[in-house]
């Protein structure tokens, strides 16, 4: 690839009212915070979203919820202050610039998937060629990339048992084939029983958000006569060893999430059978970069990944499809519609949902999609930008 000088990197912090609350084991999220990048060179721009969230802001510590450490507070300021400067003015060829900067600085892998996501924007507009096409080049993967993915829904923890079958049904009407459940202690065995008695083929999930203990795993076992695809992450967010002796428990297969960060944790978890399957979020591995490099080795060692959400606005539900588009992908993901969380979404056009359960790739360059950026400006709380 030709190199592109970074003339100048805007940051903004934005928010989205949520069509519904998304309520999981650990809280209740109202609105979507997060902060998008965007990269100009020669003419062209570059997006990306940052996923850290505000979860939890302006409570109490009582009311305290996170994903991980990252809030877009500490994005903001490694972007502002670290990546932004580090990067601007240089001439990039190739989105691993940003994956070498996030190996020397440790941590704030969301912060630097922010970045690199609009640098792979803007050199795949350089190239001419849509987002998932330079995923794929020179991967030297056996079948041809595919114009949609399988996708599913996830549905947040609700008021009532009758609530979520409302809610599954609503889904299931819309066209999703694949349902995913948060759950928690007290709100697990009979929600699930519940479903399957009123959707007993439906391909179900469920995600614990590390709600539970190994202590634990007697109950958690009754799981396994709901012929479930999978429970994700039911231990500590920062665990694989304890996950491994509750897999050995189980017959459904345990996915984890929060606690892979890298390429050395997969395959330690895939080595002691810590996990059957793995949710590859570019957010929580550091970038598209590590995303795909954890694809490939899960890919080679037969386990098959899927991607996650984190409520993404239509730029990062943009590059979370051009990376599903990779084979070993082979599960649905919690990718959805614009619709599924936004009455209105900041590109153009929206994601719709095709009748069997898939979401189709943008054909234009880059990540393919328009970003309404008068829209942009009305949701931006905050921006600034770093020139050379």
């Amino acid at each position: 690839m030709s190199k592109h000088k970074l003339e100048s990197i805007q940051l903004r912090l934005i928010k989205m009212p949520l069509k519904h609350p998304f309520q999981t084991s650990f809280g209740i999220e109202k609105d979507r915070q997060c902060i998008i990048v965007s990269l100009q060179s020669s003419g062209l721009t570059g997006w990306g979203e940052c996923v850290a969230s505000q979860f939890g802001a302006g409570a109490g510590p009582e009311h305290w919820a996170f994903y991980s450490y990252e809030t877009t507070g500490t994005a903001w300021h490694i972007l502002k202050d670290f990546l932004a400067p580090a990067l601007i003015g240089k001439e990039i060829d190739s989105p691993s610039m940003v994956a070498d900067l996030h190996a020397r600085l440790r941590g704030h892998p969301m912060a630097c998937a922010g970045i690199e996501a609009a640098v792979w924007d803007l050199l795949a507009k350089a190239e001419g060629i849509p987002l998932a096409d330079l995923l794929h080049a020179g991967q030297g993967y056996d079948s041809p990339r595919p114009d949609r993915v399988s996708t599913g829904v996830s549905i947040g923890i609700q008021p009532s048992i009758e609530a979520t079958l409302q809610r599954i049904a609503a889904f299931t009407e819309e066209g999703y084939g694949r349902i995913k459940l948060k759950i928690k202690p007290g709100w697990d065995i009979d929600l699930v029983s519940a479903v399957r008695a009123d959707f007993p083929d439906l391909p179900l999930m469920l995600d614990a958000n590390s709600a539970y203990t190994l202590a634990d795993a007697e109950h958690l076992k009754k799981l396994d006569t709901f012929n479930l695809m999978m429970i994700e992450q039911p231990l500590a967010h920062d665990d694989i060893f304890q996950h491994a002796k509750l897999q050995a428990q189980l017959d459904t297969p345990i996915c984890l999430d929060e606690s892979i960060h890298s390429l050395d944790q997969a395959a330690w978890a895939y080595e002691i059978d810590a996990a059957r399957i793995i949710n590859i979020k570019p957010g929580r591995v550091g970038g598209l970069w590590n995303a795909r490099r954890m694809h490939d080795f899960s890919l080679k060692s037969g386990k098959p990944v899927w991607c996650g959400g984190m409520l993404e606005t239509g730029i990062g539900r943009a590059a979370n499809l051009a990376l599903s588009s990779l084979p070993g992908y082979t599960l649905p993901g919690d990718i959805s519609a614009s619709d599924r969380y936004y009455e209105e979404d900041i590109i153009d056009p929206p994601f719709t949902l095709n009748a069997d359960s898939t979401i189709s790739l943008p054909t234009d360059p880059g990540l393919g999609v328009k970003v309404r950026e008068k829209l942009l400006e009305e949701l931006t709380l905050e921006k600034t930008t770093i020139t050379t």
